[in-house]
């Protein structure tokens, strides 16, 4: 699994346990992904959040409408100029989710070693024995036997709010199941998962690509999180899809694994995708208990020697009602860090949650505590070691950046950067210091206008675990051998010192290109 990460030949001292933890500017290396909803979209909670931590923003489209998560989009534009700190905008689309409707909103009870019908007729009503879902092809789909699960919002393994169902028989267009535990379930929607079972609908629904089309086109979305992702072909026609979308070809695609078949092909989606999101919450249903993390541990280490990033889900469920974690979760988001993950993934926690901020002031401390004890030294040899000889010009360059920032014990590496790569390469090596990716712009045509490039690749990059970016001023080339180099330079250094993370006589390493060569220099600062 590869997965010794943790610094055990410096035993840690059980009396620097007890001591309290430094202050940093940025909470932890690894980031967060916050979803904004009702308990969350307020400009005032956005913007603590985003001091707390947060720096990307899901919008969950399997359920509310555009409107809802417009009015939030534009609280949280409101939130990132008032706090000054950049975030990144996530859409998670629908999918072929499938949900059981409950107009009236009443709270169902559920019965144990009761019966319960679920049927595509939806205009009926909900009770505690007839759920009406929004699939007719469900009665095709399963036989007697087979599990099935619903919860709100996502499964939350509570059994007091999810239910576990046991097909019984199939009639008609009915499924009657088998009642195995009590539960209400609250609230308009809730989500429906079989376990093991395809479910014969396209990844890419309609739905979701009317709300791409229109939704994440007019706000230019940073990243598309791919639900219930079952192949490469998956990301490839949501891919093809974007591209006819303007500023959308930009657009980061992540594969959400979801489900046995995207397990299953996980390799092929991996060469395709952006980045992955670990859905655990279907994960483990579809999943023995006792398998989950061996697929968490392997997903993540393939994530890692790809350099691509790996997202983690549902770490900390029980702050949706409470202000702490408990220890098995605490424990869970360092071992997430420790596994390589690069961000943590807050559904419910922040959605509908009681404490969104504290949730990811939270998970922030924990991520930076484990970071402290991440062996970077073995993870540096694997990752070379993985990538092998003849290794690639910026490839090796980046590499060869972050070797000399652990040997002068660099305080920042400062890179310069037009496409994002070369700040995401030396991310790969996982640096103990944090990475200034400076963004240049580049101005670019399309025969009827001139638009600059740049403002994608520095919001895409806060998924990144240790890249904190700077959108540069785009009449500072990002390939420079004169003055104006120093100056781009000089912002840079002025950016980290504001920060805190650059005082008087540190060193930092510094990773740009002069002219058709990539150059890495060690700067050792004055007063």
């Amino acid at each position: 699994m590869h997965s010794t990460n943790l610094l055990l030949e410096e035993p840690v001292r059980m009396a620097s346990i007890l001591e309290p933890s430094k202050p940093n500017f940025f909470p932890a290396m690894t980031k967060i992904v916050g979803t904004l909803g009702p308990k969350s979209r307020s400009v005032e909670i956005i913007s603590s959040c985003l001091e707390a931590g947060m720096s990307v923003a899901r919008f969950d489209f399997s359920w509310g409408d555009a409107e809802f998560h417009q009015e939030t989009l534009e609280n949280l534009r409101t939130a990132i100029k008032r706090s000054k700190k950049l975030c990144a905008v996530m859409l998670d689309t629908g999918g072929p989710e499938l949900q059981v409707v409950n107009k009236s909103e009443h709270p169902i009870s559920l019965q144990a070693d009761s019966l319960v019908i679920l049927t595509p007729d939806q205009d009926k009503e909900a009770t505690p024995n007839l759920l009406p879902i929004n699939f007719s092809g469900l009665s095709k789909s399963v036989k007697n036997g087979d599990t099935i699960f619903i919860g709100q919002y996502l499964f939350t393994g509570s059994e007091t709010t999810s239910v576990w169902l046991e097909v019984t028989e199939v009639n008609g267009e009915d499924v009657v199941c088998s009642i195995k535990n009590s539960a209400t379930l609250a609230g308009p929607l809730y989500t429906l998962h079989v376990s093991q079972i395809r479910i014969d609908l396209p990844t890419l629904t309609d739905k979701d690509k009317k709300v791409i089309s229109s939704w994440a086109f007019r706000n230019k979305i940073d990243i598309l999180s791919l639900s219930y992702t079952r192949n490469a072909e998956d990301v490839r026609h949501a891919r093809e899809f974007l591209s006819k979308l303007g500023d959308l070809n930009q657009t980061q695609i992540f594969a959400k694994i979801e489900n046995v078949e995207g397990m299953g092909n996980f390799d092929e989606i991996l060469r395709e995708a952006d980045g992955i999101i670990l859905s655990r919450g279907n994960l483990g249903i579809d999943l023995p208990p006792e398998k989950v993390f061996l697929f968490q541990k392997a997903a993540v280490y393939k994530c890692n020697m790809a350099g691509k990033p790996a997202v983690i889900t549902r770490v900390v469920d029980s702050m949706t009602d409470n202000l702490r974690p408990t220890r098995a979760e605490a424990t869970d988001v360092a071992n997430a860090v420790l596994d390589g993950s690069d961000a943590i993934l807050l559904g419910a926690e922040t959605l509908r949650g009681l404490y969104p901020v504290e949730t990811i002031s939270t998970v922030g401390k924990i991520c930076a505590e484990a970071e402290k004890v991440y062996n970077q030294d073995v993870y540096f040899k694997r990752a070379v070691k993985y990538v092998g000889e003849p290794m690639t010009h910026l490839e090796s360059i980046a590499s060869s950046a972050v070797r000399a920032a652990i040997k002068v014990k660099a305080s920042v590496i400062i890179c310069f950067t037009s496409s994002g790569r070369a700040a995401r390469l030396i991310a790969k090596y996982r640096p103990m210091m944090p990475v200034l990716s400076v963004v240049i712009p580049r101005l670019k045509t399309n025969q009827l206008r001139w638009t600059f490039s740049g403002a994608f690749q520095a919001r895409q990059s806060l998924i990144i675990r240790g890249i904190f970016p700077i959108l540069a001023d785009p009449r500072h080339p990002a390939e420079s051998t004169n003055a104006t180099d120093e100056s781009v330079l000089k912002v840079a250094l002025d950016h980290g010192k504001t920060a805190g993370v650059i005082k008087p006589h540190d060193r930092v390493v510094v990773f740009q290109k002069v002219g058709d060569s990539s150059v890495v220099k060690i700067i050792e600062l004055e007063n």
